[in-house]
């Protein structure tokens, strides 16, 4: 911020860098919510689906950074940007897919009555999805950025 704050000249309106950085700053938080919530109910091991959903996130943060490394030349760049963003769209909707299918495995398997099982899993879960929505926060942001801009 305070290198914003001391540049004459940026490449897009401060005010968008600024909602863009809250953006990147929501999904670091909800990074790190998912990886305390993870130490405080002692998850000893991941199911497959919470691999995958962790290899999502891991995809969509190097799309996010590829793109914002972007933004000092979206004009030229803008074609590849919009596709960055689309896919970390379509990788949310495939994190979506995963997640009902991901609780309805849990809920299956935690029918012999490991009630607490099914609330733990439930509940990192929640966290990877959130993830990956704040990632399609970002992804929108950017869209937003570039539509204005070029």
């Amino acid at each position: 911020m305070l290198s914003v704050r001391r540049s004459l000249i940026t490449p897009f309106d401060r005010g968008d860098i600024k909602d863009l950085i809250g953006h990147l700053d929501d999904s670091i938080d909800q990074m790190q919510k998912t990886a305390k919530a993870i130490t405080l109910f002692e998850v000893p091991s991941f199911e497959i689906h919470m691999r995958q959903m962790a290899n999502i996130i891991l995809r969509c943060a190097e799309l996010t950074l590829e793109s914002v490394g972007l933004m000092g030349s979206m004009r030229e760049n803008y074609g590849r940007v919009n596709a960055i963003t689309e896919a970390i769209t379509r990788l949310k909707e495939q994190a979506d897919g995963l997640n009902d299918q991901d609780i309805n495995a849990l809920f299956l398997k935690s029918r012999d009555g490991n009630a607490m099982a099914f609330i733990v899993g439930n509940e990192i879960y929640d966290h990877l999805e959130k993830v990956v929505d704040r990632f399609e926060g970002v992804a929108n942001r950017i869209r937003g950025i570039v539509i204005e801009q070029v």
